[in-house]
């Protein structure tokens, strides 16, 4: 019989127009094989978090939402002898807290979750041997485990960010952060930083599959991805436009490396697009400005919305390429962690984050994030 040790807290949220409730719930002693036990020391509210409790985008009700956040590894469960590892399992080493003589979890980079680890993990947990695993979509894994989106087990209710623990299934990818990476950065990196490496991953120009000198590169929407996409593919050397409505986000996208930020950007003029607003005419602004071989990647339509008018002879005699891109591979989550840790000092970051608010006054973190004028995101401290 599991014995406990201490309790825990979540945010219980039961639906559009509903507070945030706070319950306390038992906290077990040692994590069930190839799970992760840990401490929760800050989450950021997202704007799927909030599409989420507006009624935009469906969610199971109730439900534990965030899914960026950093925290602690307190407890390491062990993987079964004889188990076949996944995610971020693997056949090796004992990891601290694993049961004697039995492989543990690993990070993406090999090395054994340990006690006292500082990570961010991956928006979900794959199972690694479906069919879309197989074929390198783990991040569509047909058993999909996914933190913030599940329903609520009573049970078993920490599987989201606005919690004082988190508990990691077996699938999740995990990746260690440097002490240097202030927490208001290194969340964001689960969700918003790791999604725009899988943005960035998709651009491919070259044999090297890279941005580069020479390469020109519109960005749709300054937010926190738009922000994000902006100082990365500056870092790689390309010229970056941002295109915005609001002023304060073109003034913003400059301080994060953008050559040029404009509210219409010129037509047929670019050798990638990233679409990162949502917003449909943003997606036709993308398709529009391709020049000949040109690349649109589309990411920030995660809601519903109206179609959009696709003029296929334009795209046949542009040789254009159009990929859509949800979620992220592991390898984009390590790819995030090292472009923060590396560029935090460069890019304002910090100041994408407003907070942090205590879990008790998540409803009033919710309520600056939609705020107008309002950083792209508000930490909740737990």
């Amino acid at each position: 019989m599991t014995t406990t040790v201490a309790t825990a807290r979540y945010a219980r949220w039961d639906g559009t127009g509903e507070p945030f409730r706070l319950v306390d719930t038992a906290l077990p002693a040692r994590p069930a094989p190839g799970e992760v036990l840990v401490r929760v020391d800050l989450a950021t509210v997202c704007g799927s978090d909030l599409h989420t409790t507006r009624g935009h985008r469906s969610s199971p009700v109730p439900g534990v939402l965030g899914h960026e956040q950093v925290g602690r590894v307190v407890a390491v469960g062990s993987t079964p002898v004889g188990g076949t590892p996944v995610g971020n399992t693997a056949v090796g080493a004992t990891a601290a807290g694993a049961a004697p003589g039995g492989p543990g979890p690993r990070h993406i980079d090999g090395a054994p979750v340990l006690v006292g680890d500082r990570i961010v993990w991956s928006v979900a947990a794959s199972c690694g041997h479906c069919r879309r695993c197989r074929r390198g979509l783990p991040q569509k894994c047909t058993d999909l485990l996914k933190y913030g989106h599940e329903p609520l087990d009573e049970a078993h209710p920490l599987t989201g960010g606005f919690a004082t623990h988190c508990v990691l299934a077996p699938g999740t990818a995990t990746v260690v952060v440097p002490d240097a990476v202030p927490d208001l950065v290194a969340a964001p990196a689960s969700c918003a930083t790791a999604t725009v490496a899988a943005v960035l991953d998709a651009a491919v120009l070259d044999a090297a599959g890279r941005l580069g000198p020479g390469d020109r590169v519109l960005v749709t929407g300054a937010g926190m991805l738009g922000v994000t996409a902006v100082a990365m593919a500056a870092r790689m050397g390309a010229e970056v436009v941002a295109a915005d409505p609001h002023a304060d986000r073109r003034e913003r996208a400059l301080r994060f490396g953008a050559t040029a930020a404009v509210e219409v950007p010129d037509a047929g003029a670019f050798d990638v697009a990233l679409e990162l607003s949502g917003a449909a005419p943003a997606v036709r602004t993308c398709l529009d400005s391709l020049d000949v071989g040109g690349t649109a990647v589309l990411a920030g339509s995660v809601s519903p919305g109206p179609a959009v008018a696709l003029d296929p002879e334009r795209t046949v005699r542009g040789l254009h390429t159009i990929v859509g891109v949800h979620n992220y591979a592991p390898r984009h989550l390590a790819a995030a962690v090292e472009f923060l840790a590396t560029e935090h000092a460069r890019f304002p970051f910090a100041e994408l984050v407003g907070g942090p608010w205590p879990l008790e006054d998540l409803d009033a973190a919710f309520a600056a994030a939609g705020a107008p004028g309002a950083a792209p995101r508000q930490a909740v401290r737990p």
